[in-house]
């Protein structure tokens, strides 16, 4: 009956995600009437802060076989653990890693599989949730009869809620099989020192309006002024101003921040596909009829290199201020 919610780590570090599936972990457990249980692996930090957010057990696994993410590794350790704690529910935050892992957790696990929540069950019996649907222009709910259910939820979605319980540590082994290095990570490129786009509550997103890469320094400082992160739209990454990292839309991240701003950027459905479900949007741009405005809840009709640079003395004289 146990609801285990795999406490995704990165560089061996728990981030915003992490504690927000715990947070939902915790609730659902509590609507349930069962225990909220946590898995690690390869993380090493405190598991112990796991139970600031509802966490009344941590599974930690260390191997050095998992010390680098391998979907088929993973997925089978959270399965072994989900049988172990004999849990009908796993709960996955709708990370990269975790789109990858889930379905094969719930294939494993024949399991119903319910993606992109962000709500707890309306009902439990059907179990019945609000999910997105529809690249996030729609929603949709979704009920199963089935007792065991994976659900993946979206990350800024249900936010993090501290409800801190006396949590207990307790090691789980988990030895891999060959059919789990079937799929080999050769090597790893990551961003560092930037706010990972996923979890970002601000964002700061240009396109080719800016002209060329030389001219970015504006919106990296408008980023720094809000503690933001920084974007770019398709054509931006293909062309190679900025990286693919910081692509944002239909066939790069999709983000789900509290505020979006759009410099230059025309809004083509692909890019809104990605970033439509922003609880806020902003758009900055020289051509009254771009697309972007139709979507935004604040527009501004004019250059950007006129805006932006007025937007960041104000931000500063505010500052400044206060």
């Amino acid at each position: 009956m146990a609801v285990l919610v795999y406490a995704e780590s990165w560089n061996g570090s728990f981030k915003k995600a992490t504690f927000e599936a715990v947070s939902y972990a915790a609730q659902l457990a509590n609507k349930i009437g069962t225990d909220a249980i946590a898995i690690t692996i390869a993380h090493q930090g405190d598991a112990n802060e796991l139970g600031n957010y509802g966490a009344n057990k941590v599974l930690t696994i260390t191997n050095d076989t998992l010390n680098t993410f391998n979907n088929q590794s993973y997925a089978h350790a959270i399965v072994s653990a989900s049988n172990h704690v004999s849990a009908e529910t796993v709960v996955i935050s709708n990370t990269n890693n975790g789109k990858a892992i889930a379905p094969i957790i719930a294939a494993k696990r024949e399991s119903a599989l319910i993606t992109n929540a962000i709500e707890l069950p309306s009902t439990l019996s059907p179990f019945t949730i609000k999910r997105k649907a529809f690249s996030s222009k729609a929603f949709a709910l979704f009920s199963s009869d089935s007792n065991e259910k994976v659900i993946s939820i979206t990350p800024n979605a249900f936010g993090i809620h501290e409800i801190q319980v006396s949590t207990t540590i307790e090691s789980f082994s988990y030895n891999t099989t060959d059919s789990d290095q079937r799929l080999k990570s050769v090597s790893v490129d990551s961003a560092t020192g930037k706010i990972p786009l996923p979890e970002a509550e601000l964002v700061v997103s240009a396109g080719r309006g800016l002209k060329g890469p030389e001219n970015w320094g504006m919106i990296e400082e408008l980023a720094d002024l809000l503690g933001a992160a920084t974007a770019c739209s398709k054509p931006v990454s293909d062309i190679g101003w900025r990286s693919h990292s910081e692509h944002v839309g239909q066939t790069g991240i999709a983000i789900n921040p509290q505020l979006y701003i759009a410099v230059g950027i025309s809004g083509a459905i692909q890019h809104l596909a990605g970033v439509n479900a922003s609880k806020n949007i902003v758009v900055i741009n020289t051509d009254p009829e771009a697309p972007f405005f139709k979507a935004a809840d604040y527009g501004i009709v004019g250059d950007a290199f006129e805006v932006v640079p007025k937007l960041i003395e104000a931000i500063k004289t505010h500052k400044s201020n206060n």
